[in-house]
């Protein structure tokens, strides 16, 4: 027999949506908007850092970052992502939600000032600078991910849970559209300033020397929305299923939400003991464990994972793709600023056509349609379009196609916002219990920074051309940008197939989707059969 459901917990879930729902999502989305700026920034300026920092006398082309350097300044900060998703969503569990939350946002604040200071001016020591402070940055980006999730899981009603999460997920989409319109003001704004002529016209004098300020501004300034939110975040009373259910204090519980909520709530003792027998069941790492929510972590894993190698390898390399199809001309005939620009100007009218509407999207209909409707819909056609883009990869070059390359390219990531980038982050927030909430959530986001990882430095190399004498300074060849694209649509079919291990959540408690409100015997039985009527 289910236990009532503690007087607390039930007032959060039938709460009408009011002022502090939208507060919590503000307080929790700017830190999502600081990731997302930190995270993408870098790849409007590495093709700026490879002018100013590894230029050869008498080169045809401009200068580039070589291969391993590239790697190394575009996918430390995901290294420290994958270990902050890991150790602070432990961490979340173990000391409470918002104690941990003050944390990661400092981290990334001072982080982001820091990766703009490097120590010298010779590219070793600028570049070693860079990448170790945005490790650390990442590192509490990391954080981020399982305690904004659970925060904002943990507050919301079971009515519109699902567009909550979601919503401060969006705040990604504006992050990357503030970085893209941001580097388009610095660069033209300098570009106005300081002249220069084409690579091709006058190689050394088209780096201007004030183009070293360019990328530190534009990788600095993420620091300002991070610092802002500080104040705010310290403010939040901790979530009243953390203090209730794994810190046992029920009486904080009723007296933090009562201020929340504006009523009056009374703090329930009778359940103390109960829970305090039941929390201690089993634990993370036990056969209990992995019978009740084994297949829903695979589920949750590896969606993620497939989800961000293709997301990944679409967005980080952008830039790579829009010089294939001839959006952004060859670099021998711009200055360096100029090449900012341009690179800036296509990656925000991706964002803005795109991306940030596919976020909105998922937040108008996941409690409509739920969450696992929305996974499987964004999978199924970023598989199509990415094979629509493959297979006659031959008709988009061409210069008459090119904007159709560009419409069916931003289609691709119009459904994985409006599906798996969106409901993976959603998901694990919901399905686990309080007191492996935050762990499960920051498992989960690991394993897709591990799947970013691949997709963006496997893109690297998977997409330089067979043809030796056509490769990138530096790189071996490739399969082409056309198999690659046939890969990625192969990992979206798969993506497809481990959706059918994630559960359905919506419009139920968070204690009901994990069982934490049956009885021993109960829960089990429920929770077997909940494995066994996953909808497919």
């Amino acid at each position: 027999m289910a236990k009532e459901q503690l007087q607390v917990l039930n007032a959060l879930d039938v709460a009408k949506t009011q002022w502090y729902h939208f507060t919590a999502i503000i307080i929790a989305g700017m830190g999502f908007f600081t990731d997302a700026y930190d995270l993408f920034c870098i790849s409007l300026v590495t093709k700026l850092l490879g002018r100013i920092y590894y230029h050869v006398d008498g080169a045809a082309k401009p200068g580039t970052l070589p291969p391993n350097v590239s790697a190394a300044v575009n996918g430390v900060a995901f290294c420290g992502t994958l270990a902050g998703q890991l150790f602070f969503g432990w961490l979340g569990d173990k000391m409470g939600r918002k104690k941990v939350y003050g944390m990661t946002l400092m981290l990334m604040v001072i982080c982001s000032i820091a990766s703009g200071l490097s120590f010298g001016h010779d590219p070793k020591g600028v570049m070693a600078t860079l990448c170790f402070f945005r490790f650390w940055l990442g590192f509490g980006i990391g954080g981020d991910y399982p305690l904004s999730a659970t925060i904002m899981s943990e507050y919301a009603n079971k009515k519109t849970r699902g567009a909550f999460i979601a919503a401060v997920f969006a705040m990604q989409g504006f992050g990357i559209l503030a970085g893209g319109i941001f580097a388009i003001i610095i660069s033209s704004s300098f570009g106005a300033r300081f002249d220069a002529p084409a690579y091709e016209v006058d190689p050394v004098g088209s780096t201007v020397p004030q183009a070293d300020f360019v990328w530190r501004i534009i990788v600095m300034v993420g620091a300002l929305p991070a610092a802002l939110t500080y104040y705010w975040r310290m403010k939040m009373p901790e979530t009243a299923r953390y203090t209730a259910l794994v810190a046992k204090n029920m009486k904080q519980a009723a007296s933090d939400m009562s201020k929340v909520l504006n009523m009056e709530i009374e703090a329930e003792q009778k359940v103390e003991a109960v829970q305090d027998k039941q929390a201690n069941v089993f634990g993370l790492f036990s056969k209990e464990f992995l019978s009740r929510h084994g297949l829903h972590l695979l589920g949750t894993t590896t969606t993620w994972f497939l989800l961000d190698i293709a997301f990944y390898s679409q967005n980080l390399f952008q830039k790579d793709i829009f010089s294939a199809i001839g959006w952004i001309p060859p670099a021998k005939t711009m200055n360096a600023i100029d090449e900012v620009f341009r690179i800036a100007r296509a990656q925000t009218l991706i964002a803005l056509c795109s991306t940030v509407p596919g976020y909105w999207f998922t937040v108008a209909f996941i409690d409509k349609i739920g969450r696992f409707a929305i996974q499987m819909m964004g999978f199924f056609f970023m598989t199509v379009f990415m094979f629509a883009l493959a297979i006659p990869y031959d008709h988009w070059t061409h210069k008459e196609n090119r904007i159709g390359f560009v419409v069916m390219y931003s289609l691709t990531f119009f459904f994985a916002n409006f599906g798996p980038n969106a409901t993976t982050f959603v998901v694990p927030a919901e399905i686990f219990p309080a007191r492996f909430r935050s762990t499960c959530h920051g498992i989960s986001a690991a394993s897709g920074k591990l799947g970013a990882m691949v997709g963006a430095f496997g893109f690297l190399y998977l997409a330089q051309n067979k043809d030796k004498s056509k490769t990138d300074a530096g790189y071996p060849p490739g399969i082409g940008v056309k198999n690659s694209l046939i890969v990625l649509g192969v990992v979206n079919f798969l993506g497809m197939l481990f959706t059918l291990l994630v559960p359905e959540s919506k419009g139920r408690s968070l204690e009901e989707i994990s069982g934490e409100n049956d009885d021993e015997g109960a829960e089990m039985e429920q929770s077997s059969a909940h494995n066994r009527t996953v909808p497919v």
